[in-house]
């Protein structure tokens, strides 16, 4: 069936940052002469916990995160649309171009957090680590940020959050009216259970971790509720793909399923 590609509708500045190796400008982490050492970005990954603007607290829904790539660039989750950004840092300081953001209809909720979240992450802020606890502030200190440091998580024994849809090098958001039920639980028992958007599933699975290769042996078992047409779209595109062998990959929080002809969806592990 046609995929619709996510597209980068909205250019709004985001700031990401990481931590320093220590807190205070004196001792083994300072440069020569006391130059403060870059904050290094690369390789991590954050739980967003609240973000604060213009002296407003608000906690993040689940899915807020952050993940820093190499090469300057990051990329997150508001806890409905995904964002990215090229990230600059000088010290204790990072500074962020303008980001793109996809286009995912949002409950007015998640759709003020993501505002503030867009807002908070702008201008320079300045980080302090303590422990695995990362905080961002404004200048003025009126706008910052709250995150944690992610663990990488197994393949087995997490609840997956199915985000989007991938066909070949393409992404796609979920038909807008499915987003956030449809998930996947990968069992140690062999069994793979959980959402497809509407309707509960399971159905027994072999993985093979030395080929990254999860088999869904036989079509899965659904309740039979009624779905909407949004639901029922997904539904029938995931009921299709959990038909058979599938290649895993697993990037720290991140799960994509694909089949041989490049189908496939893409997961995050739930934190809440």
């Amino acid at each position: 069936m046609p995929k619709s590609r996510a597209v980068a509708v909205l250019v709004l500045p985001i700031l990401l940052l990481t931590a320093c190796g220590t807190e205070g400008g004196g001792g083994a982490g300072s440069g020569a002469g006391g130059v403060q050492p870059d904050l290094p970005v690369a390789g991590t990954h954050w739980t967003v916990e609240a973000v604060t603007v213009d002296g407003r607290r608000s906690a993040a829904p689940d899915g807020a995160r952050v993940d820093f790539e190499e090469g300057g660039r990051a990329r997150g989750n508001s806890g409905c649309n995904t964002f990215g950004a090229a990230v600059t840092v000088k010290g204790d300081t990072l500074t962020v171009e303008p980001a793109e953001v996809t286009e995912i209809g949002c409950p007015a909720d998640a759709q003020r957090f993501e505002t503030e979240l867009l807002k908070a992450f702008s201008g320079a802020l300045k980080g302090t680590l303590k422990g695995d606890a990362l905080r961002l502030a404004s200048t003025d200190g009126r706008n910052g940020l709250e995150l944690t440091a992610e663990r990488a998580v197994p393949l087995r024994g997490t609840t997956w959050k199915v985000e989007g849809l991938v066909s070949g090098q393409n992404a796609a958001s979920l038909p807008a009216g499915s987003e956030g039920k449809a998930r996947l639980l990968i069992g140690a028992d062999g069994r793979v259970t959980g959402n497809l958007g509407c309707n509960n599933f399971s159905a027994t699975a072999r993985v093979d971790e030395q080929a990254r290769t999860l088999t869904v042996e036989g079509p899965a078992a659904t309740t039979r509720m009624m779905c909407t047409s949004p639901q029922m779209a997904l539904e029938t595109k995931l009921y299709e793909l959990l038909d058979g062998p599938l290649s895993y990959r697993l990037n720290h929080r991140t799960l994509t399923l694909t089949d041989a002809s490049g189908e496939g969806l893409t997961a995050t592990a739930t934190t809440r």
